[in-house]
């Protein structure tokens, strides 16, 4: 399977090589100290004295190496939020956010990328407040965006790249020759705050029409400084429906509020004038509702209320630590970051859409009150990360899990489409697999109303597109997960219904997919959405038994590492991810070590984006410590391809979303800790070096000899021990050469 990795004489350009994680702008992951003035603390490094998160010092004993004891930094200190907002390399923001949270308060560029910001861009729009996370299309998001500007001032406003510093939860930027604008995000809530570096006249502008989609309608409910409203409406993610958004703000001047009336211009495009001093502080305060103006307001008021920007930034910094703090790792800072940084990029969705009374506007416009102590969520991405984000959720945040489950029953109720509806709560992609998602974590103990559940997932089935070959695929997946929770549930008449729906995609299989044609390499070759025919071909993973029957193991696997030496594998889209596993539930687990190990650690050929195979082979790390953070046309896919990252570097993987079990294979680091809740820890331990033969894998001493591993068995907590022995030739002394460093493409 080496010529995958193979690429001879790189050209490497300054377009094409990663910068180091952090270069011209110190960011979290990389940073030395900053020179800006700023409420939030300027280095990414905390003070010795600083306390680690309650996180740290529960795992600190078992986690007992040099590197764990002496670090001062907390989970959240080592996220880079600058990691994938390059060009197309990600698709992500630097945005301040807080876990799951409606509010991305953050910069807009020019030229702009999908979420409003290009890490390459000198020239600043303004601040926006929403925006999708690494979703393709124009993106969606950049609602109620606010400028500020000294009167009079024309032109581009420059941005001083060296002051441009983010975290978790906050930014901030000095631009137009010294004003720092700094902001910080709670779960619907933000404030932007901007500090003056001379006196003079400012104009502070809010525009309601701004959008990264289309604009549908935009009006003010209030133009006082004091209680700004807005109600909006604008297209989600491939404009396939629309979003209905309200905000709420408060205009403060050195922390007291202003009482005046903004101008609305042309285009609802709002001015207030204002006198300023050296030093003065000018603040917006905004709060989110799916619902109206009024919980616009009851958000902000109960999430920022009058806290200052400090204490604000403090509770969102613990609330990341709480959440990426259930993981604890060995190994380097980079390791520990890149590890980190995309586990924050899997916990910003889906989000929480309640205010603060529980109200929630649900996808088919009318209003609804969750439960006490229950949330509602909303911006799906489901045909991305059903693969593999909600099954991360499910095993690090399954507690948040059962009301992520209880959402998507609601979505049966209330209007489910496949992919959005013209009355949608909040910015949005798309919802197909839905009922996969729900299969998998019925399964792993979530708990939700599972016979509602199924009720949807019957009925949708007969809404679901069957003409082209990989549409047959993904319906028969659709309805083989109807079908087993069906079983679950002792419905067998719709257990047998759905099993032979189901299975019908099989004679298609044989035809068109068990011996691809000269077309076989052709994105969307016969209709395919965003794939080939061979990325294709091993889609249908929750029929891998049948499959491996009909052609035979051998020979299915030749044709495994055939897909892989052709240059057929495609890292940097969805279809086809789940392939480097297959190995291992084929008895080869060694293939699929090299081969996950490989992807994690080195530049390797990318021929393929999801438009199309590439004239010229990217080459580079899929994933990196670095504004170029992944490949060449790689989405990140709201969390779907840095859970993919973070399941490959524990040494797990959910290769049949709706089976509750894991591959087991080689992880990155040489013990990580997962918290389970209720006193239960899971470690994770290797004993041997990373690129070795992968030996024997065990749990609690019980070997698993086939190196799968039962969701139920790692949740009593416990040692997962993978064992590995120095062996060469490894992939890359098969033929494989990599370049040092950096990424290039093939001439």
């Amino acid at each position: 399977m080496s010529d995958y990795f193979r690429h001879s004489n790189p050209v490497n350009t300054p377009a094409a090589t990663p910068a180091k994680a952090g270069a011209q702008l110190g960011n979290v992951a990389n940073g030395g100290p900053r020179s800006v003035t700023s409420t939030f603390p300027p280095g990414p490094r905390p003070s010795p004295g600083r306390r680690r998160c309650k996180a740290g010092f529960l795992f600190a004993a078992i986690l007992a190496t040099p590197a764990a004891l002496t670090a001062q930094e907390t989970p959240a200190d080592l996220v880079d939020p600058f990691v994938g907002t390059l060009a197309d390399f990600g698709q992500l923001s630097p945005a301040a956010v807080a876990p799951f949270g409606m509010m991305q308060l953050g910069p807009d560029t020019s030229p702009a990328n999908h979420a409003g910001y290009d890490h390459a861009a000198t020239t600043l729009l303004g601040f926006s407040h929403t925006r999708g996370v690494g979703v393709g299309c124009g993106g969606a998001g950049g609602d109620l965006m606010i400028s500020l500007r000294y009167a009079g001032q024309t032109g581009p406003a420059l941005i001083d790249k060296p002051s441009e510093t983010a975290r978790a939860g906050t930014y901030r930027v000095r631009y137009d020759g010294g004003i720092l604008a700094e902001m910080v995000a709670t779960r619907g809530a933000g404030v932007l705050r901007f500090t003056l570096p001379r006196a003079g006249t400012v104009d502070l502008r809010i525009d309601p029409r701004h959008s990264y989609s289309k604009r549908l309608a935009a009006s003010w409910g209030s133009l006082a400084s004091d209680d700004l409203r807005t109600d909006l409406v604008a297209g989600t993610v491939c404009d396939q429906g629309a979003y209905h958004l309200h905000s709420a703000s408060r205009i403060l001047v050195n922390g007291r509020p202003i009482h005046q009336t903004l101008t609305a211009g042309a285009n609802d495009l709002a001015t207030l004038h204002i006198a300023g001093k050296a030093g003065d502080a000018i603040e917006i305060r905004t709060g989110l509702s799916t619902v109206d103006g009024r919980g616009a307001a009851s958000v902000r008021d109960t999430e920022v209320g009058n806290k200052s920007l400090a204490a604000v930034a403090g509770e969102t910094r613990s609330a990341w630590n709480r959440v990426l703090g259930r993981v604890v790792l060995s190994g380097s800072r980079d390791q520990r970051a890149l590890f980190y940084t995309s586990l924050y990029r899997v916990m910003e969705t889906p989000v929480a859409i309640d205010d603060p009374d529980g109200r929630h506007r649900d996808k088919d416009g009318t209003v609804q009150t969750s439960p006490k102590r229950r949330t509602r969520y909303a911006n799906w991405s489901l045909w991305d990360n059903y693969r593999t984000q909600m099954p991360l959720l499910a095993l690090l945040q399954p507690e948040r899990s059962a009301d992520i489950a209880q959402s998507l029953v609601a979505l049966y109720a209330n209007g489910k489409a496949q992919w959005s509806t013209p009355h949608e709560p909040f910015l949005t992609v798309r919802t197909e697999h839905a009922g996969i998602a729900l299969l998998d974590m019925h399964r792993k103990g979530i708990a939700f109303d599972a016979n509602a559940a199924l009720a949807g997932m019957v009925a949708d089935s007969d809404t679901l597109k069957r003409g082209t070959p990989d549409e047959q695929i993904e319906a028969a997946y659709d309805d083989w997960a109807t079908a087993e929770l069906a079983r679950d549930l002792g419905r067998t008449d719709l257990e047998r219904t759905f099993t032979a729906k189901a299975q019908s995609y099989r004679p298609m299989w044989r035809s068109v997919f068990q011996t691809p044609g000269a077309d076989g390499d052709v994105v969307k070759a016969r209709g395919l959405y965003q794939g080939t025919l061979w990325q294709y071909r091993w889609a249908p993973i929750f029929d891998l038994p049948w499959m491996t029957a009909t052609v035979g193991r051998e020979r299915l696997l030749g044709e495994l590492h055939h897909f892989f030496d052709a240059g057929l594998f495609n890292m940097t889209n969805e279809p086809d991810i789940q392939v480097p596993w297959m190995f291992a539930a084929l008895g080869q687990p060694q293939a699929t070590a090299d081969l996950v190990q490989t992807i994690l650690t080195k530049p390797i050929a990318h021929p393929y984006t999801n438009s199309g195979k590439l004239p010229v082979p990217f080459v580079g790390r899929s994933f990196a410590l670095s504004p170029q953070g992944f490949a060449d046309g790689m989405d990140d896919d709201a969390g779907g391809m840095t859970a993919w990252y973070v399941f490959a570097t524990l040494g797990l993987y959910p290769l049949v979303p709706g089976e509750p079990w894991y591959i087991v294979t080689t992880p990155a680091f040489a013990r990580s800790a997962i918290d389970l809740g209720n006193g239960r820890t899971l470690t994770i331990q290797r004993a041997g070096p990373v690129d070795g033969r992968i030996a024997q894998a065990s749990l609690n001493g019980r070997p698993l000899p086939n190196f799968r591993v039962q969701h139920a068995d790692l949740l009593h907590g416990g040692t997962l021990a993978i064992t590995t022995i120095r062996n060469v030739p490894q992939l890359q002394d098969t033929g494989a050469k990599t370049p040092k460093d950096g990424a290039s493409r093939r001439r």
